[in-house]
Order: structure tokens, then sequence, then C-alpha cells
């Protein structure tokens, strides 16, 4: 039992008492038994300050901790950790002066700190116990309540049998939307707050959900806030923040993905309030492209990315783990917890880049062996999924690997592609991009885009039949942008035309003056590669005007 709290000023005789609250024992069946709520009324008058106590569901009472009058400030319970179970195992019964009810701080302890209950034990003015007000968290409901607070009630009335109570209460929490999701596979609820629309932010969380089920994980909800201002240690404010801690509660979720990416400070204040596991848009991705990287350069590049990502988040931790020295200048504290990581990230870095440029050289190589041979460069571009590798696949008759998955591919492919008159040009399929590509991951991959500068004609592929289409391209163009290499030649090209109504195809083709295509079918490419022909050898389109006429 640990005492803790605004304990100073107190008596001898008065902090033993407390003490020994904290070796008495709760029957299993109660919120708490009259005795020890009689003790606790007592002492709180006495020394005109409210007591706590966290009560395990064995009746063990395993803190007692003091407030003031006003308030009461709970102790660390990061020990108490969650098991299989959604609720966290203890119980918090305290006082309250003026017989007062339960308070909204009281509830959001509740609801945060996910307790099997709040008890507050009201006072009376000559130091009786007054009525006792109970609240408990509910599974997911239609009203979408939060919490239970039952109405202040004299002490014999509360809940009984306690342990019968929790038990049926558990299951029902525990049971929702299990049987829908393997075990194995986390779960996720997904968040999404900014000052942009509402309606742009749920599109935005559309694309997240396929990045979260790219990843292996299970979206179970998704959740948007409009700022007006970003909070600075939650981004989303206290009251959401609450509601989404229960959501994920109530759905039995793993962890939480932000779609905006969230700060140092931010993720770890989140993951200290909520106890979950916080993850952002840029984490995501990064945990994508290393579960794809396959070739030794793209694994080099997405753990360089990950550790410029992770390196100002390193938390700093107790002095308590710092290695102890010995010798003149060397007794006290040595290197802390933090600054032995951040060496060790710093000198694996290093490395990285060392090999990264290894790497980089060969590569270097062997794009130069390819310009020696003069042959035209075309490369693939385009919004990740669009069918990059699917298009190579089918013009090249290659076997590259393919899925519906976002950034199914990561490894820049090349193949030669056969045209009339013995002609051959070299095709490229490149890394997919995306809205907000992380800089980390873009900086990583940018000797891999480098690739691009080399091309005669870059084919932007298109998915047409995404919902979003529109922002795709403006996303690609962002990006080639960003890698000053907008202003080479550009073939755009919409992909997935049997998935869309032929007229409004139609239009969105005549609008932007792009080729459609569908690469699977291997007969919808031939005015692609008349177009690609007219491109690099204009001569033979003029001859064959010239021919015509």
């Amino acid at each position: 039992m640990n005492l803790s709290g605004k304990v100073g000023g107190l008596k001898s005789g008065q902090v033993k008492d407390l003490e020994r609250l904290g070796r008495r024992r709760v029957k299993s069946d109660r919120v708490v038994s009259p005795e020890i709520a009689a003790e606790m009324a007592r002492l709180s008058t006495q020394i005109r300050r409210q007591i706590g106590l966290l009560i395990g569901r064995d009746g063990t009472v395993y803190a007692v901790f003091v407030g003031d009058e006003r308030e009461i400030i709970l102790p660390d319970i990061a020990h108490f950790r969650f098991g299989k179970t959604a609720l966290r195992g203890v119980r918090f019964v305290h006082t309250h002066f003026r017989n007062l009810p339960l308070t909204p701080d009281d509830l959001n302890d509740l609801a945060m700190l996910r307790f099997d209950l709040v008890a507050a034990i009201g006072l009376l003015p000559e130091g009786g116990v007054g009525s006792i007000s109970v609240a408990h968290l509910l599974p997911k409901n239609p009203t979408h309540k939060i919490y239970e607070v039952l109405p202040p009630v004299p002490l014999h009335q509360t809940p009984h049998p306690l342990s019968e109570f929790l038990s049926a209460l558990e299951t029902e929490l525990d049971g929702v939307a299990l049987h829908q999701v393997e075990k194995r596979r986390e779960r996720v609820v997904l968040v999404s707050a900014s000052m942009y629309p509402r309606l742009d932010q749920e599109s935005t969380l559309e694309e997240l959900a396929d990045l979260a089920r790219s990843a292996n994980l299970v979206p179970l909800d998704r959740m948007v806030q409009r700022l007006k201002k970003n909070h600075p240690k939650y981004l989303v404010g206290e009251g959401k923040l609450k509601e989404i801690v229960m959501t994920a509660l109530q759905q039995r979720a793993d962890l939480l993905i932000f779609d905006q990416q969230l700060s140092p400070l931010q993720v770890r204040e989140i993951g200290r309030m909520t106890e979950m596991k916080v993850l952002d848009r840029t984490q995501l991705i990064l945990d994508i492209f290393a579960q794809r990287a396959k070739t030794r350069e793209a694994k080099v590049q997405v753990e360089l990315a990950q550790l410029k990502y992770r390196l100002p988040r390193l938390s700093e931790r107790s002095t308590s783990l710092s290695r102890l020295t010995g010798g003149i200048g060397g007794r006290g504290p040595g290197e802390t917890r933090l600054e032995i990581d951040l060496r060790r990230a710093r000198a694996r870095m290093a490395a990285l880049e060392k090999e990264h440029e290894a790497l980089f050289k060969a590569r270097d190589v062997r794009r130069s062996k390819r310009t020696d041979q003069n042959l035209p460069i075309l490369s693939i571009v385009g919004y990740t999924n669009a069918g990059k590798s699917t298009l190579l696949n089918t013009l090249t008759h290659s076997q590259v690997e393919t899925g519906s998955a976002l950034f199914e591919t990561l490894d820049t492919t090349t193949r030669r592609l056969r045209f009339p008159k013995e002609r051959e040009v070299i095709l490229t399929d490149t890394v997919g991009f995306i809205q907000s590509l992380p800089n980390d991951l873009l900086g990583a991959f940018r000797s891999t885009l480098d690739e691009l500068r080399d091309a005669h004609l870059l084919i932007h592929l298109v998915d047409v039949s995404h919902t979003r289409f529109i922002a795709h391209i403006q996303a690609v163009e962002t990006l080639l942008a960003e890698l000053d290499i907008a202003a080479l030649p550009r073939l755009l090209v919409f992909n997935k035309i049997d998935r869309c109504d032929p007229t409004a195809c139609a239009a969105w083709c005549a609008r932007y003056r792009a080729i459609p295509i569908t690469a699977i079918q291997p007969e919808s490419l031939a005015p692609l590669m008349f177009e690609i022909g007219r491109r690099l050898w204009p001569e033979d389109a003029l001859n064959h005007a010239n021919v015509s006429t």
C-alpha cells in the first residue's frame, strides 16, 4: 500500500491512521465497506482534506492518497496495466465534503483512466457518511453515452453484489466486435483533427483507412473534429480526446492513428493519457515502407527515414537509469538513457548514410551504362495504387509483383520495351506518390527518384475510377515540382476506365487531354503505344503525314 498526496502538516497519529486504512480489506461484492467508509469520513473531517482509495477487485487497498478540501490528485497508476480486459481492474473511491455528488473531474477520470467505477462518499457536517454516488462506463450504445451516473443513494444500496456486476459489464465491453476481427491483427481507430472542412477530412480518412489495411491493420471507426486551432498538447480538445478514448474502449481498439503529423509532445501526451499506442500518418507510411522493402537499397532508405523521424521523438528518461562511472572526473551520473539512445541513433544513421552513398554510386554506374546505349527512357510515375507495375507487366510481359494494397512495390524496376522498326526504349517503374509524403521518406528516396531526371518522357498514370483522382493528379504534380523535374515532357494516361461510366470517362479524358487505357487489357494500350512513338520519334509521324497527303 502507498500513502501519497498532501500529507504535509499532518500529525503522526493521523498518518498512522491513514496507513492503517490502507491495510484494511473490502469484501469483493461491495463498493466499499461501511467500516472503511466511516473511517474515511472521520479522518477527512478531522484533517479537512479529501481522502481517496484505489481498491482492487479482490478487496485489496492498493493506494491511499490525500488531497485538499476542494480536490484530490490521483497518484501514478501506470503499474495498474491493462491485461486482456477492457477495464483497469481497480475502482476509485474518495470523500466529498458537503455531501456533494460526483464532479465532472471524477467522470473524466473514469473515462480517461478506465476505472472499474468511481465512487464519491458524501460527508455530513458532523463527520458522518451521507450518500454515495457511483458511476461506471458503458459498452457501445445507440445513444453514444460514455458512462452511467447512478443517483446518490445510502451506502447499503450501491450495486450489489459488485463482483457479478463488474463481470457482466466487462463481458459486454469485451464482446463488442471481437467476433468480426481476427485477434492476431491489431485494431485501430482513425482520427482526423484539422481546420479543413469536414468533407475533406472524411475523404483523407478514407485514404488513411486504405493505408491501415495495407499495413495489415483493421480500421474499426473514424472520428473527425474541425479545429479552430490546434491543441498544443493533445491536438484535439480534451472533451474530444475523452470521446476518442471511449470509442477505442467500446470497440476494443489497440491503437490510435491520427491523419495529421503529431509533434513529439503530442505523441507522448496522447499516449500517456490514453495508455494506447499512438501513430500519425507519417509513421504509418514509414511502417508500410518497412514492411514492403525487399532489396538492400530500399531497406537502407526506409531505415534511414525512420531514424530521422524518430530522432526528435526519443523521450528523455529518468537519471536513475544513468550509467555510473568511477575515477577522477567520472563520479556521479554518467550518460543518461536519452544520451545513449541519441548517440546510438546518430551512429546508426551515419553508417546507413555511408552505405546509402555506396549504393547510390553503384546505381549511378548502372544508370550511366543505360544512358550510354542512347536508348530513350520512359518513366511511369503516379499516385500509389494507380496501376504502374501492372502497366509495366503488360507492356513488357514481366512478372513484377502487383496488388491492390497501397505501396505494394517500392523498388525501381527497369525493363526494355520493343517498338516497331527494331526500336527499343527503357521503361522504368518508380515508387508511388501520395499526399503528404513524409519529408524524411522523400529525402531518403531522392536518389532513387533522381533517375526520373534522365527520362525523355514521363507517363503520368492516374486511376480515373478513384473518387479523388483530381487531387491525386495535383499531389503528383506537386511532388514532381519538389523534385525539380516538372519541366520534363509528360503524357497523362487515365487507367482503369473499365470501372468508370463511359460517358463520364470520355468527358474527363477530353478535359485533361488524357489517353484512356485499362492496364490489364493489352488491346486497350494501342493508343498509348502510338502516342509514345509519336512523342519519341516525331519524324515517323511527319513522314506518315507526308505519305498520306
